[in-house]
């Protein structure tokens, strides 16, 4: 396989400064999540602890193997939302490895709202869940929850995809022979009741953790009954009285050591299904990714430049390298696992389009999972463009990638615009998993073009009233929206991704995406390769 030659000058001013401007974005990301984790409630967390509790990321390190990474979700969901109260949106989820076993984590965190759940939370945890039944994973719960925030009812409790949708899924998935397993550290009330209730099985620990519909208070309401939280649902009750705890154990410790045991006994076998070579590093540092990326949007950069820090050994095979520049397709190794890589090299023209399709239809019948690796204007428009049909080759490029089963995987490097995020699978289609970096801009098109458009609208309106100073304005507040809203920290605060990741990490990051979507096993569907 080739190796990719370096082309960069570290010497370069413009290099110096990109590496600047992202390493001080990698500072800011640093900072913010560590403001999420344990920043803004140390009182919280004091009584929390006096409790003999641990925070749910201490549960997290002792449940997972010794040495081996844990790829948490979403730490920023909720960002300067609910004035920047609801840190990660007061769960933390993702996947571990428990005994050998790659699992997804779901645990709440009772330090921020009492671990209420926010439209964000039920969103994040789903996602999870998503997340576990595409890789056919199990599901480990760790509880600590007080149900639905109530004033915002509307927004998690009826519809389809709210607080339901956890344990239908929840169902679903043990159905589906993926165990769901929990462990109860604190109250696990209402809705949250059934999170336990429904796992396949269930441990609880004895002072702490309790489990019912309707607590004292509400009972009291009810019913007019005076009791309390032990006696309506304590782990010595449901052990011995109700059935629904299958184990009790003494301390938090004790409850992840029960959990790993039972994960050990799981009698799961996963077979890797990938071809694993060798893995061999990069042969060039991954840290000048930082000096590589523009800080300019403006300015183009090589993304074999960015492939050559990613992939084993820099070795590239790229597919067909003189046609359809503007995306580059090829196949590599990350971490021994094959992978087909698409980036951008500026706007999807029909070629680049038509080249996409195809080398997509040639990993689908390989079974090489796709790693999209978005930095796209969009799609090219303009007369020629339409008349060479730019919408009927686009839409090959969108039909190839939507329905191909092999994992897809997609990194947001850059901006992501208009059409060419749909191309490059963007949120909308569903890739396995989604990252995006601090410096990352995903919206319908530029603060420039959009601010245009919104004017020519107000100018050309009907009602023709549009002043001097009233365009002024509206020019003002089209280009504060589109800079709020194209913000990476906006979309990740709504889980539009996965998680932003500093560009350092994409390499581990997909290494373990990659080995996790080794396990799925070949569709049985015969795929064709269409030349285009």
């Amino acid at each position: 396989m080739s190796r990719i030659t370096s082309k960069v000058n570290k010497n370069a001013d413009t290099f110096r400064e990109n590496y600047t401007y992202h390493t001080e974005l990698s500072e800011q990301l640093r900072s913010r999540m560590a403001e999420a984790i344990t920043g803004g409630r140390d009182h919280l967390i004091d009584r929390h602890r006096k409790r003999g509790k641990l925070l749910p990321r201490e549960r997290i390190d002792l449940l997972v193997d010794p040495c081996t990474p844990f790829l948490e979700f979403s730490t920023l969901a909720a960002y300067e939302q609910y004035g920047g109260r609801v840190h990660s949106a007061g769960v933390v989820t993702g996947i571990g490895v428990v005994h050998g076993t790659h699992c997804v984590i779901v645990a709440n965190d009772s330090t921020v709202k009492g671990g209420a759940y926010y439209p964000e939370t039920v969103k994040k945890h789903i996602r999870a869940q998503e997340i576990a039944e595409k890789h056919q994973l199990p599901c480990l719960y760790l509880v600590d929850c007080g149900g639905a925030y109530l004033h915002e009812w509307d927004r998690v409790f009826p519809d389809r995809d709210h607080f339901g949708n956890i344990f239908f899924r929840q169902c679903n998935m043990s159905a589906q022979g993926l165990p769901q397993l929990a462990a109860v550290f604190g109250v696990s009330t209402a809705g949250a009741a059934y999170i336990p209730a429904l796992s396949d099985e269930v441990v609880m620990v004895r002072g702490n953790a309790t489990i019912h519909l309707g607590g004292p208070s509400i009972v009291k309401v009810a019913i007019n009954e005076d009791i309390s939280p032990e006696e309506l649902g304590g782990a010595e009750m449901h052990a011995t009285v109700s059935g629904v705890s299958d184990y009790t154990a003494e301390t938090e410790q004790e409850a992840l050591a029960r959990l790993r045991d039972i994960v050990a006994g799981l009698n799961r076998k996963p077979e890797c299904h990938q071809r694993r070579q060798e893995s061999r590093p990069p042969a060039y540092d991954v840290d000048e990714l930082k000096g590589i990326v523009s800080k300019d949007f403006a300015q183009p950069y090589d993304m074999r430049e960015v492939i050559a820090r990613l992939v084993d050994a820099s070795e590239f095979q790229e597919f067909k390298p003189q046609w359809g520049t503007s995306l580059i397709c090829g196949t590599a190794h990350i971490d021994g696992y094959p992978v087909g890589i698409l980036g951008n090299n500026g706007p999807l023209f029909s070629d680049a389009s038509v080249k996409g399709a195809h080398f997509i239809s040639l990993c689908e019948q390989r079974n090489i999972p796709l790693l999209f690796l978005q930095n796209v204007p969009g799609f090219m428009v303009g007369k020629a463009a339409e008349q060479g049909g730019i919408s009927k080759h686009s839409a090959k490029l969108v039909y190839a990638m939507s329905c191909a089963k092999v994992p897809r995987f997609t990194i947001v490097v850059g901006g992501s615009y208009g059409a060419g995020n749909y191309g490059m699978c963007g949120r909308g289609f569903r890739p396995n998993l989604m990252f995006a970096w601090p410096n990352s801009v995903v919206a319908t098109m530029s603060p420039d073009i959009g601010t245009n458009v919104v004017l020519e609208l107000a100018k050309s309106s009907i009602s023709n009233k549009a002043t001097e100073e009233s365009l002024e304005k509206l020019d003002r507040e089209t280009r504060a929206m589109y800079a709020e809203k194209s913000n990476p920290y906006y979309a990740t605060s709504r889980i539009w991704d996965d998680g932003i990741i500093e560009p350092e990490q994409t390499r581990d990051v997909m290494a373990l995406c990659l080995a996790v979507a080794a396990t799925l096993p070949q569709e049985d569907e015969r795929s064709y390769v269409y030349r285009m």
